[in-house]
């Protein structure tokens, strides 16, 4: 009986890829509903952590925009942050949307720079108790592995033309010149930054120091300055965007099999691994 178990524990390791694979398969081919009709009036989209690409995001908000039936949307955002480019295709997303329906974004456990950067432009935006919220800021950095090529006896041969061709490279210190050249890069994109969660927020440039400087606050606090309007758990913020929206009966439009399946992977995955390496990149 045992060797039965353990023959079959074996088989199921050796095949895991090819039963995921057939999972998946039925996943896609068995309907969800067969053929209900979708009368769905409200919408969430999920922004889950580190941003590093927006295509998944700017499908779906294309989507409800385009749908007529979608009366409102709940932009709901956990998120460290991530790549500049990005975190501000998904705003000015956000703000197009905004302006044909009702959008309220809301912070889970975390909506920090490019992850509030996505939230700025909703028509309202609501942040769990226990959220943090903020860290207006920009930051680039790069190893330095002089150290360890030295050990190993290793050196670097280079060829460029243009000065700062070379900044940001891993094999030397960096230079003054190119640290001031790097800082300029960073102050741009600050700068953008602010300008656009002051423009959002209509908050006052001249205080500036409070509400931005790469400062993270409670909610309590990110309200107090500015950054939120609201602060609840979800329930209350799906509750809110139903009185934005003016539904009288809440429809939420329900996820497809697949994507719940990716999603919960994606999830997993993404609270297995502490930190990312985004290169030599402008980080939000």
């Amino acid at each position: 009986m045992f060797k039965k178990i353990s023959d079959a524990l074996k088989w199921i390791g050796s095949h895991f890829l090819g039963l995921l694979f057939v999972l998946i398969v039925l996943m896609v081919i068995i309907p969800n509903n067969d053929g209900a009709i979708d009368n769905s009036n409200l919408q969430e989209i999920e922004l889950k952590g580190p941003i590093i690409s927006s295509d998944e995001i700017l499908k779906q908000i294309d989507d409800a925009k385009n749908n007529e039936k979608i009366k409102g949307i709940l932009f709901s955002i956990s998120s460290p942050g991530g790549a500049v480019a990005p975190s501000i295709d998904i705003s000015y997303a956000i703000r197009d949307l905004s302006l044909t329906k009702p959008v309220l974004a809301y912070g889970g456990d975390v909506m920090a720079s490019g992850g509030y950067y996505s939230a700025i432009y909703a028509n309202k935006i609501m942040a769990n108790p226990g959220s943090l919220v903020g860290s207006i800021g920009v930051i680039m950095e790069g190893a330095n592995i002089d150290p360890l090529l030295k050990k190993v006896g290793i050196e670097t041969q280079i060829v460029k033309q243009g000065a700062y061709k070379e900044v940001g490279t891993m094999s030397r210190e960096w230079t003054p010149q190119e640290k001031k050249e790097l800082e300029t890069l960073t102050k741009d994109t600050y700068d953008l930054f602010v300008k656009d969660v002051t423009m959002a927020r209509k908050l006052n440039i001249a205080n500036m120091k409070n509400y931005a400087d790469a400062h993270v606050y409670s909610a309590s606090r990110a309200k107090s300055v500015g950054l939120i309007d609201l602060i609840g758990t979800k329930q209350q913020a799906k509750k809110e965007i139903e009185k934005m929206a003016n539904v009288k009966e809440a429809k939420w439009k329900e996820k497809d099999k697949v994507d719940k399946f990716f999603d919960k992977l994606s999830s997993e995955t993404a609270s297995k691994i502490s930190s990312y390496i985004f290169g030599l990149k402008a980080v939000l």
